[in-house]
């Protein structure tokens, strides 16, 4: 619901304008939302801080972390500072690229918390402080520079555009973190694909018409052709207007063609 919401509650609080094709396109990132959970992958099962440690380890994540620290310290100190006030999706990237870093310290953490109530020595564990201080850092930095994208664009553009590029970074996060690509059928994979180009085409009505005074009450004007439509006169009686430059238009001679 943070796309509809976002965009509704900035249309009447904040007076940002919201159309027709801004409320279909909350609409469609609603819906392609919906269908994307329906054909999620389920979670890999992962119940201790060691099964934690052991996914975090592997290559694959490593790699996919270094790529993803690398992109946002690009951003941070090389893009920021000179497209961050023209672009809109220089902060956002930031904000979704460490996004990946949150939700995977979150979801340790919440193994975390359980494992201390069934009174294993989580607080002894390494991991367990290495996950509180990416997580702070982490959301620290999302709300710095969120912050910073929502004084400078237009509320109903930041959220939607944000909602997508973090699902995406969340999602395939977690397809290489717990490995959910193994368990998806062929259906799960063409649903999740579909879900998030319905999703893309919502956001999209919704940045690319903002500007546009479309409602229901002045659709049919919209869309009615303002041009008239050419007259057909008979040959018989035509008035030719004598085009010359040199002759104010008062003073051009007309000439009457009579057909007998």
């Amino acid at each position: 619901f943070s796309v509809p919401c976002s965009a509704i509650l900035s249309s009447y609080l904040l007076g940002e304008r919201l159309n027709l094709l801004g409320k279909l396109g909350c609409l469609l990132s609603l819906v392609g939302s919906t269908v994307m959970v329906i054909h999620a992958p389920e979670d890999e099962e992962v119940t201790t801080l060691e099964e934690m440690t052991s996914k975090l380890k592997e290559p694959g994540f490593l790699a996919y972390a270094a790529i993803l620290l690398a992109l946002c310290l690009l951003l941070i100190f090389c893009l920021a500072p000179r497209y961050g006030q023209s672009n809109i999706l220089i902060y956002l990237t930031i904000c979704s690229v460490i996004g990946a870093f949150s939700v995977s310290s979150v979801k340790g953490l919440g193994i975390a918390i359980k494992g201390f109530f069934a009174g294993q020595p989580v607080l002894q564990h390494p991991l367990t402080w290495i996950l509180v201080i990416t997580l702070v850092a982490s959301i620290t930095t999302q709300i710095n520079y969120l912050n910073k994208s929502l004084d400078i664009f237009n509320t109903s553009l930041v959220f939607p555009i944000y909602y997508v590029l973090f699902t995406t970074i969340v999602i395939t996060t977690s397809i290489i973190l717990f490995k959910e690509w193994i368990t998806m059928t062929v259906v799960d994979i063409i649903g999740t694909v579909c879900g998030f180009l319905t999703i893309i085409l919502g956001v999209f009505l919704l940045h690319a018409f903002k500007d546009m005074d479309v409602s229901l009450g002045n659709l049919p004007q919209v869309l009615q052709n303002e041009q008239p439509a050419p007259v057909t006169r008979d040959d018989k009686n035509i008035l030719i207007e004598v085009d010359n430059s040199s002759i104010g238009p008062e003073d051009k001679p007309k000439v009457l063609l009579l057909y007998s």
